[in-house]
């Protein structure tokens, strides 16, 4: 994991990106967001040290719990999941 510092600031930049009113922190699409960067950060640690198994049941959360936030978003409202889906670069 990198620095605090450096985690904040990538932190407060995706929630910037993605937020819908000024003060959204909560959003489906910011938690989204925030997930992916994270299983991004952990998939480049995961290829490097293979044997991180317990890091790697934390990714295996992880991916699970925007699963589960993608299908809400999909299901109450297609047309910000179309979108999400677009600016991540997620397929499905």
């Amino acid at each position: 994991m990198g620095t605090l510092a450096t985690d904040a600031i990538d932190k407060q930049d995706v929630i910037g990106k993605f937020k819908r009113h000024e003060s959204d922190t909560g959003s489906p699409e910011v938690q989204i967001a925030l997930l992916t960067a994270r299983i991004e950060h952990l998939t480049t640690h995961l290829q490097e040290h293979r044997k991180d198994h317990h890091s790697r049941r934390g990714l295996l959360k992880m991916v699970g719990q925007r699963r589960r936030l993608l299908n809400y978003l999909q299901n109450t409202e297609i047309e910000r999941y179309r979108v999400l889906l677009g600016e991540l670069g997620l397929r499905r």
